[in-house]
């Protein structure tokens, strides 16, 4: 059994002040790398703790790669208020240029969900990162005007009994792209992967792990 990580309070420098944030990191493998994991909807309950995104980071920590949890802007201890999606995408993008500072060399990945998928997936676009995980992502909202994609080996997972976020719209947003995304759809799943967590991290893991060995 894996042993835990070892976790770690920040508080990083943001845009708007400061943003809390978690870094988890494996203390029984060798660290590959490094990954940012952004949080569900701030103004729809949404934070660090979400278990989704408390799942992202497990399954980066399992693939040997540190995982750096931070709230977004009004949320918990992170200064500022909601900024309609353009704040958070600084927000993400500040906590990205931390791993950057503090680990050059790291291949670095960046992973969201819901709308933290949508600002995952906007980052990934500026940002040049070697890995995109993006679960049940908001992109119809928060992401409509991508006018170009990411390049970068790309997951998205989504349900497809997703109350939230309708697959349809995922599936006719990714058919646009080319080359595009990896698509993966849990039957029988809604937007919050009740009791498809563990498949959704082990999903995540063989993505992560399969895109280091190619």
């Amino acid at each position: 059994m894996p042993s835990p990580p070892q976790s770690e309070r920040l508080i990083l420098d943001g845009p708007a002040g400061r943003l809390e944030a978690i870094l988890e990191t494996p203390t029984d493998v060798p660290v590959a790398g490094s990954a940012l994991v952004c949080h569900p909807h701030p103004q729809q309950g949404g934070t660090m703790q979400n278990k989704v995104a408390h799942t992202l980071a497990k399954a980066f920590v399992r693939c040997g790669y540190r995982a750096l949890r931070f709230n977004f802007r009004g949320v918990g201890d992170s200064e500022g208020s909601y900024d309609e999606a353009r704040g958070e995408l600084d927000d993400a993008l500040a906590a990205f240029s931390y791993l950057q500072q503090q680990w050059p060399k790291d291949p670095l990945w960046i992973s969201g969900f819901s709308f933290g998928a949508a600002i995952a997936i906007n980052a990934a676009t500026k940002v040049q990162p070697n890995g995109l995980v993006s679960i049940a992502p908001a992109v119809y909202r928060f992401a409509n005007n991508l006018d170009i994609q990411p390049e970068c080996p790309w997951l998205i997972v989504h349900g497809d009994q997703d109350e939230l976020i309708p697959v349809e719209e995922t599936l006719e947003w990714v058919n646009r792209m080319e080359p595009g995304p990896v698509l993966n759809v849990f039957a029988d799943t809604g937007h919050f992967f009740h009791g498809k967590l563990l498949e959704l991290r082990e999903a995540v893991v063989t993505f992560v792990t399969d895109t280091a060995a190619a």
